[in-house]
């Protein structure tokens, strides 16, 4: 089986994502990729073929259409397998690539639930010179995930994408979109929510997903929660790099594996110690605390305004097509 992916006519800018698409798929082979299969541009047809997703997406399993909640264990291989494909893309090939558009929603599962990174229409090759950290752009993207120093600054770096990984990370946590209903029932960033329930003493297990609350330590979400708030700071120079991303979902899996099997002496992973990965050490309880007040206000004005990207106007269509 085959899914398709078929422009909508008369987007310039649908257009263009479409090029951008063929460009640098041909070029990339990676597991936790998805493949393109082939891709049709005949006037006026602009049609995309890429391998099935027999289970569809992340977002349709933590609160979409599916009923079906997954364990804890497989939300963080998904998570672990999504990191390795943008870890592939900013680190492995020849010239680094910025996602751009990471979202539960262009995390798709395989057959075997394997996750693979979709939707490249809107990605762009990385900071090429040795002293350049960043490409000057204009900001597209999806709301509720998109770095706040990029959407200030039209500066894309490959932490942007950190960021945006970071949302995934409350969203598996949390079951819950990027913009939801907050205390007050107003909308909200899932972001901002979740930073405020941490640094007010909320307990994070009257905020996580209730299928997860029997089945995550203390310790476990501990980590996981400081991995997810290192991936969201504000000053994305102190972001976590993907590499580093991958090692903390790793140190959290084998917390998880450990405890299934009834194993509480220390982890030993190479590079990693009782206290976890280095990435873990560098943000202190008190810095999570305060680390969210440079921009929270500006969030909170860009939710309540609900700017629309160019990208949210002219999404393309998808058919699954099985053959």
């Amino acid at each position: 089986p085959v899914a398709i992916k078929r422009l909508k006519s008369g987007s310039q800018q649908g257009a263009n994502e479409f090029m951008n698409e063929i460009e640098l798929l041909s070029q990339l082979r990676h597991i936790h990729l998805v493949s393109l299969v082939g891709y049709c541009n005949e006037d006026p047809e602009m049609i995309l073929v890429y391998e099935f997703m027999q289970h569809g997406t992340l977002c349709e399993y933590l609160y979409g259409s599916n009923n079906r909640s997954l364990p804890w264990k497989q939300r963080l291989e998904i998570l672990l397998g999504a990191a390795r494909g943008l870890n592939y893309l900013h680190a492995e090939v020849k010239h680094k690539i910025i996602h751009r558009d990471v979202k539960s929603t262009n995390i798709l599962l395989d057959e075997k639930w394997v996750a693979k990174v979709s939707d490249f229409g809107l990605s762009k090759v990385g900071p090429t010179g040795i002293s350049t950290t960043h490409v000057s752009t204009m900001v597209k993207g999806s709301l509720g995930y998109l770095d706040p120093e990029y959407y200030m600054f039209q500066r894309l770096t490959l932490k942007s994408d950190v960021y945006s990984f970071g949302v995934v990370l409350l969203e598996v946590l949390c079951a819950r979109p990027p913009l939801i209903r907050d205390f007050d029932k107003k909308t909200a960033s899932l972001v901002c929510w979740f930073q405020r329930s941490y640094n007010e003493g909320v307990a994070i297990e009257q905020i996580m997903d209730p299928f997860l609350r029997d089945s995550i330590t203390g310790e476990c979400l501990k980590y996981y929660c400081k991995l997810a708030l290192s991936c969201l700071h504000d000053d994305g120079t102190q972001r976590p790099t993907m590499s580093q991303v991958i090692e903390g979902l790793e140190f959290v899996l084998q917390l998880v594996m450990s405890e299934e099997d009834n194993q509480f002496s220390v982890i030993q992973m190479e590079g990693t110690n009782k206290e976890g990965p280095h990435l873990f050490q560098f943000m202190s309880d008190e810095e999570n605390n305060l680390q969210s007040a440079r921009f929270q206000s500006f969030r909170e004005s860009i939710v309540s305004a609900r700017p629309s990207t160019d990208h949210e106007q002219s999404e393309p269509s998808y058919i699954h097509v099985k053959s």
